[in-house]
C-alpha cells in the first residue's frame, strides 16, 4: 500500500504552474494544469535541470533548457531532445494539502 505524504498545500500551486518540493530526498514537481495536480520528478532526463522551471501546456512540462516536454499523467517525454520518461507519482488532494506517494509498490 502506498503511504502518502503532505508535498505542499493547495495554494502554493497556482493553476498554470509548478512547486519545487522535495519528499525522501527527491525532488518533485507538483504542477496545476486545467485544475488538475500532478506530481512528476523535477529533473530532466536528458540534461540535470528543474523541470520545475519550465512552462506548463496541456497536460505537458516543458524543459527549459532544450525544450523537451514531459507527459504529466505518464512522464514519457513528448518532444525531443529527451527520450527517456521521468518518474510520476500519485497524488491526493486532502483539504487543502496536496499529498503524493512516493513508496515503491510491492
Amino acid at each position: 500500500m502506498s503511504e502518502y505524504v503532505r508535498a505542499c498545500a493547495v495554494a502554493d500551486v497556482e493553476d498554470g504552474g509548478a512547486h519545487r518540493v522535495v519528499i525522501d530526498g527527491l525532488p518533485i514537481a507538483i504542477v496545476r494544469s486545467a485544475g488538475e495536480v500532478y506530481a512528476i520528478h523535477d529533473v530532466c532526463s536528458h540534461a540535470n535541470v528543474a523541470l520545475s522551471e519550465g512552462e506548463i501546456e496541456d497536460q505537458t512540462i516543458e524543459c527549459w533548457l532544450h525544450g523537451s516536454r514531459f507527459d504529466l499523467v505518464t512522464g514519457r517525454p513528448t518532444g525531443l531532445p529527451a527520450t527517456q520518461p521521468v518518474s510520476v507519482y500519485p497524488v491526493k488532494i486532502d483539504g487543502d494539502e496536496i499529498l503524493v506517494s512516493v513508496a515503491k509498490e510491492k
